[in-house]
């Protein structure tokens, strides 16, 4: 069996379109989705970043928001993690492309599960 990786990161921020540009230009990560929301996902190649645009009228606070694993197969993940004690991974909503469930943990943190990885198909891994 192979080993979840640990390839994606999410902060909410208050400036998505400013704070890509920082690690853009400081940290050579490449832009390589924005949501029409203006949200900007960001990869050095193996991990992602997203920066979700926060919104005003939303009740989630600016910060850490959640990560996430791609897996070989997130139905045996998802047994396990039953097993453990903790609720079955829900899908995530059709207009998130870059991660099928999400999850959490027992402390209550969010995180996603993918089989397909969490860049586009021409960086994938």
């Amino acid at each position: 069996m192979s080993r979840p990786k640990l390839r994606h990161i999410a902060f909410v921020v208050r400036d998505a379109a400013k704070i890509a540009d920082f690690y853009r230009e400081q940290l050579r990560m490449e832009v390589f989705h924005v949501d029409p929301d203006g949200s900007h996902f960001l990869t050095d190649g193996y991990i992602n970043l997203a920066l979700i645009q926060h919104q005003l009228d939303s009740e989630t606070p600016v910060g850490f928001n959640h990560f996430g694993f791609a897996v070989a197969d997130v139905a045996a993940v998802s047994d396990r993690m039953v097993a453990a004690g903790v609720p079955r991974p829900v899908t995530r909503p059709t207009d998130r492309p870059f991660a099928e469930y999400r999850a959490i943990d027992p402390e209550g943190n969010w995180f996603d599960l993918s089989e397909h990885g969490f860049l586009p198909p021409d960086k994938e891994e």
